[in-house]
């Protein structure tokens, strides 16, 4: 029988070819993939989240765990597909048009999908109409956007704003962040949440979606 803490180690140490084998293997015994994803790879990501708030670990280390839980995941997603395990809630992220940095984007989309989201990623440069788009195909209940410029930053408005003018502001929540974002802006803009940091993400989803 695989040791399944070993999958927890390998994720929060940011072993991705470990934690897939890992992954791999335990799925070929015979251990439910809800199992893996709730009681090691959650929690790994979690440990990983408050090792970033104390400081004991900075980006690179957050690169690299959630690397290795996105290593975990490619295995098991179609398996939690398949068997009708439905996710916390379904998320579109996005880097706001103009605009082409996506570590901070692609560590938020990590986390969350760690966290038990499904995530929809629409890359980089997204501009407000693909954001519509996307939430009306796929019902998300979350937006969330990212931008690293301060010449970016409108276009989070201006994607709320769009929202708005679909019909699809009052059916979704929107949330914030980037270098140049702060908690005022995100008020200013009508956005429903901002965190200040990647690992902040899946506890504001939460509370947004009145999931804990």
């Amino acid at each position: 029988m695989e040791d399944l803490k070993a999958l927890y180690d390998a994720i929060v140490v940011g072993d991705a070819k470990a934690s897939r084998a890992i992954t791999e293997r335990a799925i070929a015994s015979g251990v439910a993939p809800l199992t893996l994803v709730s009681e090691y790879m959650i929690p790994a990501m979690n440990e990983v989240g408050r090792r970033f708030e104390c400081n004991e670990y900075f980006v690179p280390e957050l690169l690299l765990a959630a690397r290795a839980m996105k290593a975990a995941m490619e295995p098991l997603r179609p398996l939690l597909a398949a068997s009708g395990v439905q996710p916390l809630g379904r998320v579109v992220i996005g880097t706001v048009k103009g605009d082409l940095h996506d570590i901070g984007k692609n560590l938020v989309a990590s986390m969350l999908e760690g966290g038990g989201f499904e995530v929809i990623d629409l890359g980089v440069n997204v501009a407000p109409e693909q954001f519509v788009a996307k939430v009306r195909e796929t019902n998300a209940q979350i937006v969330a956007m990212s931008a690293l410029l301060t010449t970016t930053m409108p276009a989070m408005k201006t994607t709320i704003e769009a929202l708005k003018q679909a019909g699809l502001r009052e059916r979704v929540k929107i949330l914030v962040g980037g270098a140049p974002v702060t908690q005022r802006y995100a008020d200013e803009i009508g956005a429903d949440g901002y965190s200040e940091t990647a690992a902040g993400a899946v506890p504001l989803a939460k509370r947004v979606l009145a999931l804990n």
